[in-house]
């Protein structure tokens, strides 16, 4: 019975496990992010330099004790390091919940958004059998010889490390994000006709002005009651505002792109019916500058040969971008959008987007550019 049990809690934890962790190591770059988050949060950025080789690290960490449950290899050290694991994944989706502060945790990355209550709720269910699997580690029987254990342990160690790193350098192996090739990106920003919105309650504080006395009252009980009408009653403070039921959220919500002046291009641009080349740098100061200038080679033979429109877009300062430009001689045309936009588009600083009629046809990290002759005739001898 008790042996039942114990197969019961491998054969759950360690999949979901290996899930997670290729979940999120599929998007490495997407995952650092989020650790930035955290490290905002708990006033620790001097770690950001890190963030990326963590979120590798963690994801890889997650895979490897996963596989190494199924397999039983190393049982006692496996089930320590699950237990610790989720010790700390148990916290943050906690802290993140109860305080409001990071609020999509990652555990999934983009492929299974969770809010923080959800994720924490899973991580109870997760340490509740990872609590009866090191109560009973020493009867984690292995499937394998010790000797075959350890080589396939130093086997999974490679293939997560080696995921990771081919993910960062060459862009995730299936894109969850709302830029993905083929994606409608004027369509993913609208919202349908019919669509609910949020559905908000508001809370009031009310004061009685001669008695003193208090009362708490949603704004539905406000109107019901006609206390409003007694003018005894007096609303302190602010309202409070709270989600009562989730609507329509378009995938797309803050992209807004424009010019050093400040106006608006983001329709010109995105409905521009031929096809045109965004070159996506979201910080200047940290782009591969050789990569920019390979592109800069590719996007003039473009504009000479098939008048084809490229654009650079970025966060930095319009001051700070014309001076790159100037440095680097780009022909393409600056635009601005904010970062957290910019690092969704592309997983690359810089990296390649080809649209038309506002559709990912296709996007490139600069690791992988695409070279001239390809996209002629691919794309542009087609067209």
């Amino acid at each position: 019975m008790k042996n039942g049990l114990i197969w019961l809690c491998r054969i759950i934890v360690g999949p979901l496990f290996i899930f997670s962790g290729l979940i999120k190591i599929n998007d490495p770059l997407g995952f650092s992010y989020k650790l930035e988050e955290y490290f905002e949060v708990f006033h620790i950025t001097f770690l950001n330099g890190l963030a990326l080789s963590i979120a590798i690290l963690l994801c890889a960490l997650e895979i490897i004790l996963g596989f190494a449950l199924l397999i039983g290899v190393r049982a006692k050290q496996v089930a320590w390091g699950l237990l610790l694991l989720i010790i700390f994944f148990a916290f943050l989706t906690f802290y993140s919940a109860f305080f409001k502060v990071v609020q999509t945790c990652g555990c999934f990355g983009d492929a299974i958004p969770l809010t923080p209550w959800q994720s924490f709720s899973k991580d109870l269910v997760l340490l509740l059998l990872i609590v009866v699997l090191f109560i009973n580690k020493q009867k984690i029987h292995p499937l394998f010889k010790p000797k075959t254990g350890d080589q396939l342990l130093i086997g999974s160690v490679v293939i997560a490390i080696g995921i990771g790193l081919f993910t960062y350098n060459f862009l995730p192996i299936i894109d969850f994000l709302p830029y993905k090739i083929g994606a409608n990106i004027l369509d993913e920003m609208k919202t349908p006709p019919g669509a609910k919105p949020d559905e908000f309650e508001l809370t009031y504080h009310l004061k009685n002005k001669k008695t003193g006395a208090t009362q708490i009252m949603t704004d539905k009980e406000y109107l019901k009651t006609n206390i409003w009408k007694d003018s005894n009653w007096e609303i302190a403070g602010n309202p409070e505002s709270r989600l009562v039921k989730k609507g329509f959220t378009p995938k797309i919500v803050d992209l807004s792109i424009h010019d050093a002046q400040g106006n608006d291009y983001t329709n010109e641009l995105l409905a521009n019916p031929f096809y045109n080349v965004v070159i996506v740098a979201y910080d200047l100061n940290k782009t591969n500058e050789q990569a920019i200038n390979r592109i800069n080679a590719l996007a003039l033979n473009l504009v000479q040969n098939y008048n084809v429109r490229t654009i650079l877009l970025t966060s930095n300062s319009p001051t700070d971008a014309q001076a790159f430009s100037k440095q680097h001689h780009l022909v393409s045309e600056v635009y601005y959008a904010d970062g957290v936009p910019l690092k969704t588009m592309v997983r690359a600083n810089p990296g390649i987007l080809l649209l038309k009629n506002g559709i990912v046809i296709n996007k490139w990290h600069y690791h992988s550019l695409p070279k001239y002759d390809d996209l002629v005739k691919n794309y542009l001898q087609q067209q």
